[in-house]
């Protein structure tokens, strides 16, 4: 009688290994409690110029009056320092249980650390500091860098490194005056504005994707360019009758009725030129249409992988093209600010580096529209923050109030960037 075997049992398959947690950046907790330190040191510790500060928020058109606001200087910045040094902590917690640090930390930071060093910088002087102004000068100042960044997000998504910002901005400020001091209109100049910046985008692109030349040396060459003509110009035909060909008009003051009249947020987002409120509709309109329609994803796929969307029948150079002029005219419309809205006379380089100040703030938006939104409005902040300081009066040295607003893209595109991507096929021609 031959022996039962037991049925023989299947081998046990090994235990699923999980994924590795991806390692601790801990660039970001040592770069917010250092910052924390040196907060509650100088503008806690150290000695004030004085023992209250003032801050005020009405204006005489807001429904009603918010009376001014008076702390005592160094217990104050003692206690935002304190909150930074919290908010440190929760960034080193975080990363530690896994979990993701979102938008309203580092917001929240800067947000303590920047009233830490106002409490220090207005104590005991005369005049307070006007919380809504400087706000509402922030954001006119960051139009455009705010235009500037968009046009880098809709030439870099389709593929195309636009380093002619600079010179996209200038033309623009250069249309508007001329175009504007022509027909004594400044919406005629708003108008032309975009126009000129579409054209520099053209011959961008046009070298780019025809002749297959670096994008980087085109850029840089535009810009040089366009600054040459512009000057030229200028000392040839502005210059010489100002009054027929550069003394543009200024766009007039909107005030939304009824949301103007609300308290601080009345003034700084209702109580602007109507440059402005055509900045909300653009940042708007291409946050949907980029990532919520199917023209974006089509950009996207050009910009990401050109080879696989000529595949799928989309025209690649063709959308590289209308994406870089759209840019292109996006950027000459922030270059209005500079005459028609500003209510300046056109100069030699007025722009003053502010596309570059862009092409940074769309690198810290993260090619997102409302990113470079919120990354121009830093900067506009740090440039209207010198203004209002140098105005009151500061222990900080005048140089280094003027160097505000670069000191701060360099520090924000270095340390609040973190791991970011460009688009993939950037700066990569296409040859099918």
């Amino acid at each position: 009688m031959s022996a039962v075997t037991a049925p023989s049992r299947p081998a046990a398959s090994p235990a699923p290994v999980g994924k590795p947690l991806p390692p601790i950046n801990w660039k970001a907790p040592i770069g917010y409690g250092v910052t924390a330190l040196v907060a509650l040191v100088l503008f806690g510790l150290l000695p004030a110029s004085g023992r209250t500060t003032t801050f005020t928020f009405a204006t005489s058109k807001d429904f009603f009056q918010i009376e001014p606001l008076t702390v005592p200087s160094k217990s104050t910045a003692i206690v935002l320092s304190l909150i930074g040094l919290a908010l440190a902590g929760v960034s080193l917690w975080l990363p530690r249980s896994r979990r993701k640090t979102g938008v309203w930390l580092p917001a929240l930071f800067g947000v303590v650390v920047i009233l830490a060093f106002l409490t220090w910088a207005v104590a005991g002087k005369a005049q307070p500091l006007p919380i809504t102004g400087l706000l509402q000068g922030s954001l006119f100042l960051a139009i455009p860098l705010v235009f500037g960044s968009l046009a880098g997000v809709l030439c870099e998504r389709s593929g195309i490194i636009n380093v002619a910002i600079e010179g996209q901005l200038l033309a623009g400020a250069f249309a508007a005056a001329v175009i504007a001091s022509l027909t004594h209109s400044a919406y005629a100049g708003l108008i032309a504005a975009p126009i000129a910046g579409a054209l520099v985008g053209l011959i961008l692109v046009y070298f780019s994707v025809k002749y297959l030349v670096n994008q980087i040396i085109v850029g840089v060459v535009l810009n040089v360019l366009v600054v040459g003509v512009t000057s030229y110009l200028f000392s040839t035909v502005l210059k010489v009758n100002a009054a027929t060909w550069n003394s543009p008009p200024k766009l007039p003051t909107i005030e939304i009725p009824l949301l103007s009249q609300i308290p601080v947020i009345g003034p700084v987002l209702f109580r602007q030129t109507a440059l402005v409120y055509v900045m909300y509709v653009v940042v708007a309109l291409l946050q949907v249409m980029v990532f919520r329609s199917r023209w974006g994803l089509r950009l996207r796929a050009v910009g990401e992988h050109p080879k696989a969307a000529d595949t799928v029948g989309i025209k690649v150079n063709r959308t590289r093209v209308r994406a870089t002029m759209l840019g292109g005219a996006v950027a000459g419309l922030g270059g209005a600010f500079f005459t028609v809205a500003a209510g300046l006379a056109f100069g030699k380089e007025m722009t003053g580096g502010k596309g570059f100040i862009a092409l940074a703030a769309m690198i810290l938006g993260r090619w997102s529209p409302t990113g470079a939104l919120a990354a121009a409005l830093l900067f506009g902040f740090a440039d209207n923050l010198q203004v209002v300081l140098g105005i009151i009066g500061t222990p900080i040295p005048s140089q280094i109030m003027l160097m505000t607003p670069y000191v701060v893209t360099i520090f924000a595109v270095a340390g609040l960037v973190g791991r970011v991507r460009a688009p993939a096929a950037e700066g990569i021609p296409y040859v099918k």
